[in-house]
């Protein structure tokens, strides 16, 4: 039996990214819900460090009924959704109510399967089909820098063409008469960068080295 005493609360939330805070404010307005049962974010959905929403979930108790725009205002994905919705119903008890889909609500009974069950049910089918969509997606990346790749195409930031006088700065830091620092300066780039040409270099003589070796045994 639900208790005399439940609320129906609404929250609502948008990012920067996201300027339809009236229409949800409007949708929750219409089905009853009091100004001051109404919680409102207006951050990003990255954390749950969220004012309005942590409000929100110290107030509701069991019983009490939560109504959302959308099922996306729980969340920036279906981790983030399956995880608010389990502390919403599971550990809070409260009822929750998705205007924009009528299957997410816990208060209905379907063919006497619990409005819960059901609920749950088709968030792990969209769990589901959203972690296959992310999969699939990363694939097809991954598939495609393969064929861009065989065709020539390079990926990262450009090599920084090497300057005329790196052999002549290159042959003073190795004999120690000038530091690797002052060294990058006066080529105008990174100390990283001078490092990584100076390691190269040291491969290629490295491995000319082995092949003068292999030809002269030859």
């Amino acid at each position: 039996m639900r208790s005399k005493q439940a609320h129906q609360y609404g929250y609502a939330r948008v990012s920067s990214k996201d300027q339809n805070l009236a229409r949800q404010i409007t949708a929750l307005s219409q089905i009853g819900i009091k100004k001051n049962n109404l919680f409102i974010d207006k951050q990003s959905g990255k954390d749950f460090d969220r004012p309005g929403y942590q409000k929100l979930i110290k107030k509701i108790q069991a019983h009490d009924e939560l109504y959302i725009k959308s099922i996306d205002r729980l969340g920036r994905n279906y981790d983030d959704i399956i995880e608010q919705w389990r502390i919403l119903t599971k550990v809070k008890k409260a009822d929750v109510i998705v205007l924009d889909f009528p299957l997410l609500d816990t208060r209905r009974a379907i063919g006497g399967v619990t409005g819960k069950f059901v609920a749950d049910l088709v968030l792990q089918i969209l769990s589901y089909v959203a972690q296959v969509e992310r999969e699939n997606t990363h694939q097809r990346q991954l598939e495609g820098i393969r064929e861009a790749k065989k065709r020539g195409a390079r990926f990262g930031r450009p090599r920084i063409p090497i300057p005329d006088q790196f052999d002549d700065i290159a042959d003073k830091v190795r004999k120690k008469k000038m530091s690797l620092r002052k060294g990058a300066r006066i080529l105008g780039v990174s100390y990283s960068t001078l490092r990584n040409w100076l390691k190269r270099q040291e491969k290629k003589k490295k491995m000319s080295k082995k092949v003068d070796i292999i030809n002269k045994g030859c």
